[in-house]
Order: C-alpha cells, then structure tokens, then sequence
C-alpha cells in the first residue's frame, strides 16, 4: 500500500487521537493494493468484545 496523507494536526494537538479517533484524531490515509489485507482486521466492537468490556 501506500501512504497518501498524515494528519498534521496532530503534531500541535496529539491529545486528538484519545478524544476524537474516528474524527479529527485520525493518523494516516493509505491507499491498499490488496483490500483483502483489512480481512483480519477487527472493527472497534469485536475488539471491546474479545476485551471482555
């Protein structure tokens, strides 16, 4: 994949990927070659649940 953007907001504000992750706090945009890489991928309620939370 590649690399297409990184949030250079965080440089003067890191404390935005704990408080806004899915909005402002966001690190890097990546372009993927192969989709099929993101299949092992959890999304953020199997985590919490494989958590126990």
């Amino acid at each position: 994949g590649e690399i297409v953007a990184f949030n250079d907001a965080l440089e003067d504000e890191p404390e935005l990927m704990n408080s806004d992750p899915y909005g402002d706090g966001w690190i890097v945009r990546m372009r993927l070659e192969d989709m099929s890489a993101l299949d092992g991928l959890m999304d953020a309620a199997a985590y919490a649940a494989m958590l126990g939370e």
